[in-house]
């Protein structure tokens, strides 16, 4: 039997969804899993999105551009106006998730072998699509003792090396929450114009900010205007995670034409998914206010209880709707995996993401796991519950009780 490439044997699991097979066994022996692992809210899509989608009398769903509908995109237009971004649609690709756009700004502004330096902790998949786009995370630590906020940046200048090419950060931040500064982004400004790098950001969670804080966009830095690219999607925006749709956006117009040429991959972003997007951009006022809200209360509700407990600490996130929660265990993985396989309280149990799957520093995040407070709030408190129960009997606690 031929060998798979050093790609398809090394492209690293997801540590989201690696635990499904335990949650599955532990469901089908009757326990109840609340589930913290993975960013997927239980909050309505859009009605007008629905609706739009049943709708569809087209007789043929035929190939549409490359770039996405233009109808979309001018749509777009309007969407990025209100929240303060001026750009035109010849600016966008739309792109098949974030995640593909994610992949795209990798492989089009850097070549195999080139550097990218990210904060980390980052979204977990950062990892694979480095790996696909043949590209190496160079790591820059944030830490839990100050919220996670951007490291100095002279860290960042002992990294830069020749083939360090671009910088990639997630703001708000997935997965800790975090929501970078005005100040913070002129610190990194200054840093790639001196050293000429991309400068790529993950805004997908913009209107996810709480208590006043300001997200500002990365496409309003003064002076960077060929060397910013932004992601978003509507993933999370509008609670449809399965449409899968995304874009890049930038006003360098070379990296627009690679996107397309690019894009021939898979011809054109899918139809049904673009129709549903650009129906949710009607969304009223009211659905993206009721949404923010709900996600602070049960924001409130689960770091308050998480905080209560002996031995653990989780900062307030600012942003997105995940926190980093630092434990009193041995290893998160064991922890994680224990929950689904040994414990259970009241016929109950928690899902958890370890946090060692967004550290690129095999050191890192062995005490820590990852959150997502995309559940309800009596589910929420069952979960921190659960939690606490578990850290009573677990066997690597590593504080006394």
């Amino acid at each position: 039997m031929p060998n798979l490439s050093d790609k398809g044997i090394y492209l690293p699991p997801s540590p989201i969804r690696k635990l499904v097979p335990f949650a599955e066994r532990a469901k089908s022996r009757g326990l109840k899993v609340y589930h913290l692992n993975i960013g997927q809210p239980d909050i309505r899509t859009p009605q007008i999105a629905v609706e739009a989608v049943k709708a569809i009398q087209e007789n043929v769903f035929a190939y549409g551009h490359s770039a996405g509908n233009e109808s979309y995109r001018r749509k777009l237009v309007r969407y990025y106006q209100g929240v303060g971004i001026d750009v035109t649609p010849d600016d966008m690709v739309i792109t098949v998730g974030g995640s593909e756009a994610i992949f795209m700004a990798m492989t089009i502004c850097l070549n195999p072998g080139d550097e990218v330096i990210v904060p980390e902790p980052f979204y977990a998949n950062y990892n694979g699509f480095a790996m696909e786009a043949g590209v190496n995370i160079k790591p820059i630590s944030s830490t839990i003792a100050n919220d996670f906020a951007l490291p100095p940046m002279e860290d960042f200048e002992r990294l830069i090396t020749p083939r360090t090419k671009a910088i990639l950060i997630c703001n708000p931040n997935n997965p800790t929450g975090y929501v970078y500064s005005k100040e913070e982004y002129a610190q990194l400004r200054d840093i790639v114009l001196r050293h000429d790098l991309y400068l790529m950001v993950d805004e997908v969670y913009r209107e996810f900010c709480y208590d006043g804080t300001e997200c500002f966009s990365v496409m309003n830095l003064q002076g960077l205007e060929q060397n910013v690219v932004m992601i978003d999607s509507v993933s999370k925006r509008y609670s449809m995670c399965g449409v899968r749709l995304g874009t890049l956006v930038t006003r360098n117009q070379d990296i627009i034409a690679a996107a397309l040429r690019m894009g021939q991959a898979r011809l054109c972003p899918p139809y049904l998914a673009q129709v549903a997007a650009e129906a949710a951009l009607d969304a009223p006022a009211s659905y993206f206010k009721e949404v923010h809200d709900e996600y602070a209360a049960r924001r409130n509700c689960i770091i308050k209880a998480l905080n209560q407990i002996e031995g653990v600490y989780t900062p307030m996130p600012k942003g997105s709707f995940y926190s980093i929660v630092k434990l009193p265990i041995d290893s998160s993985e064991r922890f994680a995996q224990w929950l689904l396989e040994e414990f259970e309280y009241k016929g109950q149990t928690v899902m958890v993401a370890p946090a060692t799957g967004f550290y690129a520093s095999c050191y890192l995040g062995h005490d820590e796991i990852r959150i997502a407070y995309v559940i309800n709030q009596h589910d929420l408190l069952a979960a921190a519950e659960c939690l606490k129960q578990a850290l009573l009997v677990y066997p690597g606690r590593t504080i006394h009780r």
